[in-house]
């Protein structure tokens, strides 16, 4: 990109943005490839490296290709622009795939033949020459090619000069008066050349062997033809390069053309507008659309359902109430809740730090996505689409659609490893767990200091042993407090817990929905939504860069 700016340089301070017209066009390329049809984006692609190729190069040489039919008197013409013999003429001329060149002013010309390919034994430098006359100076900065004729039966004739008209500045167009008509001309150069024609010319030669009184009507029949070619307002210019009859006016046409140093920018433009023009054709130029808050919602739901987050977070207000009133319940009866199952261990979602270091990467028993589940998430997909792509060309929505389903065949293992990678702190008891603890088992103490006083009490009795004064509290004897408290505080304080266990539990199952259903959207972004706003992106960006190619 730095060549190419410092190459549009030479013609930006004429007043062109054609540099960054041709970055527009990189740009639109490199995001629709793989996206839209290669033909098309190939094309654009050529384009560009040509037009960035030819920025790099001499800016005070313009490029003029003759190009004509055999028997139009194209190297004729050539001759007749030089002042001098260059190429072969008739049946003298060499069954040659090369196009010979002939330039006026030499600085910075050979990287740009070299560009061309144009070997050098077919470049003749016209300031090295002894005939100098009056138009080197009118036709200084030019670069005349003489190109193969174009229904040569040679397939490398046919090959060069489409090569050849794809990197010249200007192209004049050598017709005769028997075949300026051929069909092989208008539809395979002329025609889809419409948008160049500000840098064609069209020579309607061999004028001398049209009858006068006929010639300004062939003139005018070439100009219709151009016309319904799309080249309305292309110069035909009537010359006989044999009698010489407007070859000053030819040679002053392409002086005036090439004096402005416009023709390369141009040519350039041309080139840009066109494979723009076609590349927007399946592009489009709809606004980049966004994705709906709604949409992606209902997916992440979805993804959740399939994941079996609701079952997942049952179990933990499930586990959460086992494993609190198992802390917090009465110690004589709490112990029972031990061979009560727990839900997260069986669906290996606490399987410890042990569990997890034996199976590596946790694995979870949750059961796969129904087919239910799977249709509801490819409906959510297909919704999402739909929405996003609409005003899309066809082919940009086809790009979107399958960068949405790309990643889906890892739905399950992604949602598997979503759902074991969570930190769902099942182990974690509440706070006020421990004291409760503690005050239990005071408690349970309590009661069994109050038992234990009582039964010695009555062995005494029992064995007629003088009973030894009992200390009372509130009109009742301590130990029978100590054991009627202990049991009846414990019970009440273990009710008391299962109200404060199951609010605790509900919270828990709370926080962990929304930690499931964070880790479930990150897979749903990884899987769909990711790839969509790559595919949006890549559509901005082609829009983007069509729009600068062709403002």
């Amino acid at each position: 990109m730095t060549s190419l700016l410092e190459g549009a340089k030479k013609l930006v301070t004429r007043g062109s943005d054609i540099g960054e017209r041709v970055a527009g066009l990189e740009r639109a390329v490199e995001a629709s490839r793989g996206r839209l049809d290669d033909d098309v984006v190939e094309h654009a692609g050529s384009t560009a490296d040509r037009a960035a190729h030819r920025l790099r190069l001499s800016a005070d040489h313009t490029v003029v290709a003759l190009a004509g039919a055999t028997g139009s008197g194209k190297s004729s013409t050539f001759n007749a622009l030089t002042g001098l013999e260059l190429s072969a003429v008739g049946v003298r001329r060499p069954t040659t795939s090369w196009a010979t060149a002939c330039v006026w002013g030499s600085e910075g010309a050979p990287e740009l033949l070299e560009f061309l390919g144009i070997p050098a034994r077919h470049q003749v430098s016209r300031d090295n020459l002894l005939s100098v006359g009056r138009e080197d100076d009118v036709l200084q900065g030019v670069v005349l090619l003489d190109l193969p004729d174009h229904d040569s039966t040679e397939v490398s004739h046919h090959l060069e000069v489409d090569r050849l008209v794809s990197l010249a500045d200007m192209l004049i167009w050598v017709l005769d008066p028997q075949k300026y008509a051929d069909a092989a001309v208008h539809e395979r150069y002329l025609r889809p050349l419409a948008g160049h024609q500000d840098v064609m010319l069209v020579v309607l030669n061999q004028i001398d062997r049209v009858p006068e009184e006929r010639r300004e009507a062939m003139v005018g029949d070439v100009r219709r033809l151009l016309a319904a070619d799309g080249l309305t307002g292309v110069p035909v210019l009537a010359v006989s390069s044999k009698e010489g009859w407007g070859i000053d006016e030819l040679r002053e046409e392409i002086a005036r053309k090439v004096a402005g140093k416009k023709v390369t920018k141009q040519r350039l433009e041309a080139d840009v507008r066109g494979a723009a023009t076609r590349l927007r054709a399946v592009t489009g130029e709809t606004k980049v659309p966004t994705l709906p808050r709604e949409r992606l919602d209902a997916l992440e739901d979805a993804f959740a359902e399939a994941a079996g987050v609701p079952t997942v977070v049952k179990a933990v207000e499930e586990s959460t109430r086992v494993r609190a009133n198992r802390a917090t319940g009465w110690p004589v009866t709490s112990w029972l809740s031990k061979f009560r199952p727990d839900p997260l261990k069986r669906l290996h979602l606490d399987l410890g730090p042990a569990g997890k270091e034996l199976a590596g990467v946790p694995r979870t028993s949750v059961p796969e996505p129904t087919q239910v589940q799977r249709a509801r998430i490819d409906t959510e997909v297909r919704t999402l689409v739909d929405e996003v792509s609409d005003g899309l060309r066809p082919a940009w929505s086809h790009a979107i659609r399958r960068a949405s389903v790309a990643r889906l065949p890892e739905l399950g293992d992604r949602l598997d490893k979503a759902l074991g990678g969570t930190d769902l702190g099942p182990q974690k008891l509440p706070v006020w767990a421990g004291a409760v603890r503690v005050l239990q088992w005071a408690l349970i103490l309590a009661a069994l200091t109050g038992a234990v006083w009582l039964g010695v009490l009555a062995l005494g009795t029992y064995a007629r042993v003088p009973e030894p004064p009992t200390p009372t509290w509130g009109g009742f004897a301590l130990p029978t407090l100590l054991l009627l408290g202990g049991v009846v505080l414990g019970v009440l304080l273990a009710l008391l817990c299962r109200v404060l266990v199951s609010a605790t539990a509900r919270r828990r199952a709370r926080v962990a929905d929304k930690a499931l259903r964070d880790a479930i959207g990150e897979v749903s972004d990884e899987l769909v939504v990711a790839p969509i706003r790559t595919e949006l992106d890549a559509y901005g960006q082609a829009v983007d860069g069509l729009a600068t190619a062709l403002r």
